[in-house]
């Protein structure tokens, strides 16, 4: 049953719901549904890779369409080949490494259009299967493919009817869309040496600029012949044992590829070819792929079985698991198996004995929720992303990072977030060196000769004037109020270094984000150099716009950005005019016509009134009422969302999963609380989905969370308790769950206007209880 927005804000009296839980005992979890988003907007893969492994080992559908992003798409009819990288729901595509085609027939050297898979080397497919760690599906010329991995190797197997072959390699395969200019591979090679291992690499500029791949690949059987295929697709002379250019192919070709299934393991790296070479001598001992399949699967089992629910629908047990799963995929392994990895400084680096390096970091996304997961679930992995995030920030010539993709910062986003996982950690009592990693947050800070991307335009000017000015730089508004999050996340950081005095002004700078929001309105509002604000203001527009591509906020309009704050939520509360002013202006953000103007990105997605849950600026406002006192409301919105916003379908996220985010997001929704400020350390809690919930934790320890009787029809929190005593508060800290303990809701129909009403008894913000 979905409520309608009258049902779940309506009602005051109880109807609280008593049931008796089920025995005692351990959960087993749901089979995640690896198609969960790859329909929609989602831009998830689903093929075969491991919790953060180097290589995702996935079928290709098409490069072309922003739906397209990871390389695949469940709406597509034909498969183009499998590739050895892939990102995980992001809004920019690329990698789509090292793309295999096993095939029959004439050899095609191109794919051909999506229209017309008989063009080219695409093919039709049937009976596709998808797990954690494994993929198998048939294609149209009888092959069966079956792809799975270890952390950096991708192995295949690959069975033909009787009768010849064929297998292509093709470099020349990678993302485009149309602001691409030329081509975007400037140099690749590929040869075969006397023992039959194929190696190879090439140089992209797609999104990281000049990231660098490298291969070795080894194969079962030996082909009967093998050529070369330069740029233009020039076949080189018969004999020869390797090709260089731009758009570099081989094909193997077998008189009876029926004889035996073809396999292949293939090892990658970012640094060079005996990386390469190296990342696979480990597993080039045998060629039991059903072992390598096994392996890959235990180590997912392990994953998710940190995580398993009771209750909720069939249909919601295997969002929860997908969910997970999709959490556990980015970052990405980077580091080859003697610690070398391209550094952010252009520079070979390499890890201590028993790290590792890291690629793929959203943090513009994932530091709300994804990485917050892992700090609960997995803070041994939480402490692996927090050293490596120390070094490569003090590697960096920009600091903290922001979107690090292969060794090449992006700058994609706004702001250095960097700082947030770190500073979370440290709250959170991970230890680290942070210290190290204090000067190069210093010269982001106060630094203002120090390089900048795109991300970290206008610190000068915010630094001075105490926001970005509208007509200076472009998604102003956005910037301030982020900036002034990372100086609250760096004040942590640098009293951790003990800078007190850099402490301090940061704090102090943390207050920004008043400068854009105009409390005689009530709305996050452009301002002018002059210190003017815009005018005629609209919230549903994007900006003041004096160029086409310009905006004056990031992936949001005026509404969305209102609510951006998350460490200063009880300053922006008295700013818009106090507790019942601020809960209208809630109620008005879930409750505004879902009107966009023309030139609204697709990203602004999932809207419930003016709020977009398919985006990252406000996903944590329907947490905010608990700050005024109304977590009754917090809830009915969590369930709607839990509900509406996820399925066990293709679509089934409702905008791009953004490396997890998304999916960590109902994770922690599913579970009943949310880290709406991750630096806070706290939980708030919203409206668990289950009758209960396990959650293995660090030591042996477990943390339940039930609802007993908890049902569609009962999405109000009406008491909590933990480990058998009442809890009034409507948070809980991170310190006191990592203990374990049992978390008990007891859920109602109707909401209990009286939970989490006192002040004391509501969520801390910046460090304080509302005053």
């Amino acid at each position: 049953m979905n409520l309608s927005r009258r049902q779940l804000f309506a009602g005051s009296a109880l109807g609280a719901v008593a049931a008796a839980l089920p025995p005692a005992g351990a959960i087993a979890p749901a089979a995640p549904n690896l198609f969960v988003g790859t329909g929609g907007d989602g831009h998830t893969y689903p093929g075969a890779t491991l919790p953060f492994g180097m290589v995702q080992l996935s079928p290709d559908t098409d490069v072309e369409r922003w739906d397209t992003c990871s390389g695949y798409h469940r709406s597509d009819t034909s498969i183009m080949g499998f590739s050895h990288t892939h990102l995980s729901g992001t809004g920019i595509g690329d990698m789509l490494d090292v793309l295999v085609v096993p095939s029959r027939g004439p050899l095609h050297l191109l794919p051909g259009p999506l229209a017309d898979p008989d063009a080219g080397y695409r093919q039709r497919f049937t009976d596709e299967r998808a797990e954690p760690g494994y993929y198998r599906v048939t294609l149209e010329s009888g092959v069966q493919a079956e792809l799975t991995v270890t952390e950096r190797t991708g192995w295949h197997r690959h069975s033909f009817p009787k009768g010849p072959g064929h297998i292509l390699i093709d470099l020349s395969h990678m993302i485009r869309d149309k602001s691409d200019q030329g081509w975007l591979v400037d140099d690749a090679h590929l040869a075969i040496d006397a023992e039959g291992t194929l190696t190879g690499g090439r140089r992209v500029f797609r999104w990281a600029k000049g990231r660098r791949i490298f291969f070795a690949m080894q194969f079962s059987r030996k082909p009967d012949r093998i050529a070369f295929y330069g740029d233009e697709d020039a076949e080189q002379p018969a004999g020869a044992t390797g090709v260089a250019g731009k758009r570099v192919k081989a094909a193997l070709f077998y008189d009876d590829a029926g004889a035996a299934p073809i396999l292949i393991r293939c090892g990658i790296s970012a640094v060079d070819m005996a990386g390469a070479r190296a990342n696979l001598a480990p597993h080039a001992t045998h060629w039991n792929f059903d072992r390598v399949r096994n392996a890959a699967a235990a180590r997912w089992n392990a994953a998710l079985g940190r995580i398993a629910v009771e209750g909720g629908t069939p249909d919601q047990r295997v969002i929860m698991a997908s969910a997970f799963y999709h959490a556990q995929l980015a970052p990405t392994l980077l580091s080859d198996v003697d610690g070398r990895y391209p550094g952010l400084d252009g520079k070979i680096q390499r890890v201590p004995a028993d790290a590792a390096a890291y690629s793929s970091y959203s943090l513009w996304d994932v530091y709300r929720a994804q990485l917050p997961l892992l700090t609960l679930v997995a803070p041994e992995r939480s402490k692996a992303f927090v050293d490596d995030l120390i070094r490569q920030t003090a590697q960096s010539p920009f600091g903290p990072l922001v979107w690090p993709l292969q060794g090449k910062e992006t700058g994609t986003m706004i702001g250095w977030h960097g700082v947030v996982p770190l500073a979370e950690a440290q709250a959170k009592g991970i230890p680290a060196d942070y210290a190290a990693a204090w000067p190069a947050i210093r010269r982001r800070s106060f630094d203002f000769s120090a390089p900048d991307k795109d991300n970290s335009l206008g610190r000068d000017l915010y630094d001075a004037k105490g926001y970005v000015p509208a007509d200076k730089v472009f998604e102003s508004v956005s910037r301030t109020q982020e900036y002034a999050y990372d100086d609250w996340a760096s004040s942590h950081l640098a009293r951790a270094a003990g800078a007190g005095e850099d402490a301090e002004r940061l704090r102090k700078r943390s207050a920004n984000w008043r400068n854009v929001i105009d409390g005689r309105i009530g709305f996050a509002r452009p301002r002018f150099d002059d210190g003017s604000w815009w005018a005629p203001y609209d919230p549903i527009q994007l900006g003041h716009m004096p160029k086409p591509w310009w905006r004056d906020y990031t992936e949001a309009n005026g509404w969305q950005a209102t609510f951006l704050n998350q460490h200063d939520v009880y300053g922006l509360i008295a700013h818009m005019g106090g507790d019942a002013a601020f809960e209208a202006k809630l109620d008005a953000l879930f409750s505004a016509p879902s009107t966009l103007p023309a030139n609204a990105p697709p990203d602004i997605a999932g809207l419930v009134g003016q709020y977009a849950h398919g985006n990252e600026p406000d996903q944590h406002a329907p947490y905010l009422y608990a700050f005024t006192g109304a977590p009754w409301k917090t809830q009915a919105m969590v369930r709607r969302l839990c509900t509406e916003m996820y399925q066990n379908a293709p679509k089934g996220i409702i905008g791009n999963d953004d490396c997890g985010q998304m999916s960590a997001w109902f994770v922690f929704s599913a579970l009943g609380f949310y880290p709406v400020d991750p630096v806070e350390a706290v939980y708030v809690f919203g409206s668990p989905l289950f009758t209960r919930a396990s959650v293995a934790l660090p030591r042996g320890r477990t943390l339940t969370v039930e609802a007993p009787g908890n049902s569609a029809e009962t999405p109000y929190v009406h008491a909590v308790s933990w480990n058998d005593r009442p809890w009034s508060k409507s948070w809980i800290s991170h310190a006191d769950l990592v203990q374990g303990g049992t978390l008990r809701f007891t859920m109602s129909a109707r909401p209990n206007p009286a939970f989490g009403r006192a002040p004391q008894d509501r969520p801390p913000s910046g460090g304080r209880l509302p005053a």
